[in-house]
């Protein structure tokens, strides 16, 4: 029993029925995302469903919400004294593996409906703002805390992987903003034990 690597099984003597899409294996959870850049600010929450395909792989679907924002900067060092607010949601996949117990690679997809408001404080004062849709791949790595079967909590620094000019990670002239930092945690829905 003290050989019984416990963070990727669910206590029970015959693993393989543990994993795989059953009710032993699906855990809810979600991250908080933030990520800082110049004058740039960007901050969401992304509740999650997944399961543990394996011990070494948890898959599942998302819903994100994400906000953006840019200070105006009259001194034209950041932008041209433009005031930028982006509010969006979405959708999208998620996959993690596991090479050792306390470490992951994740990819995670997303589908992003995009609202955008501008304000130009120079001479005169004038507001824009447009709604669109982007998608974005973010892809990092991670430390965790992972109990499969019990509990995950993680932290990952993430980057998008796309160019989309719309994307939620991207400030106002398509930079993208790096690192993206998560944390995020899950709870089975049927523990182990």
């Amino acid at each position: 029993m003290a050989q019984f690597d416990n963070h990727y099984h669910t206590d029970d003597n015959n693993d393989e029925d543990n994993f795989g899409f059953n009710k032993r294996s699906l855990f809810i959870g979600g991250t908080l995302g933030l990520g800082v850049v110049n004058s740039s600010f960007t901050a969401g929450a992304t509740p999650e469903i997944g399961f543990t395909a394996k011990k070494w792989l948890d898959v599942g679907a998302l819903v994100n919400i994400n906000y953006y924002s840019q200070p105006a900067d009259p001194n034209y060092y950041y932008n041209n004294n433009t005031r930028t607010r982006s509010f969006n949601y979405g959708i999208g996949a998620f996959g993690r593996i596991y090479p050792c117990h306390f470490l992951f690679v994740t990819a995670q997809p997303e589908l992003n409906f995009v609202s955008t408001n501008y304000k130009y404080f120079g001479s005169p004062v004038s507001t824009a703002s447009f709604q669109t849709q982007a998608v974005s791949l973010l892809l990092g790595a991670g430390y965790c805390e992972r109990i499969a079967g019990r509990s995950n909590f993680y932290i990952a620094i993430m980057f998008d992987a796309l160019s989309d000019p719309n994307s939620p990670y991207r400030d106002a002239y398509t930079n993208a903003i790096v690192p993206i930092y998560k944390a995020g945690f899950d709870i089975y829905l049927h523990p182990g034990g």
